[in-house]
């Protein structure tokens, strides 16, 4: 069984015991977390819409971290012009339990 959830702008296909890295979300290790915008749960027959609409899925939180470094470059010819920064970006590690619907 899984089922595919929406966080942070993005959309995740998960099972029981996934381990997924999502965008930043509150939440200390060992917290546990229940995402309720499921889109869709497949398995046998697959759900979807009014059919889906109080399912859960929840999860603990792993840990915190950053991802690697992105170079970020901007560049004008002829002018002397460059800039170089870099980014990385806050994600939260969670471990999928169980899928509720």
């Amino acid at each position: 069984m899984y089922a595919i959830i929406a966080t942070g702008g993005k959309q995740y296909k998960v099972s029981e015991g996934d381990i997924i890295d999502i965008e930043k979300i509150e939440g200390e290790s060992g917290t546990e977390v229940t995402f309720d915008k499921v889109i869709c749960i497949g398995g046998d027959a697959m759900k979807v819409g009014e059919d889906v609409a109080s399912a859960t899925v929840t999860g603990t939180v792993m840990d915190q971290g950053k991802g690697k470094k992105v170079v970020v470059y901007h560049y004008k010819r002829k002018t002397g012009y460059h800039k170089k920064n870099g980014h990385r970006q806050l994600y939260t590690r969670v471990k999928i339990d169980k899928i509720n619907g």
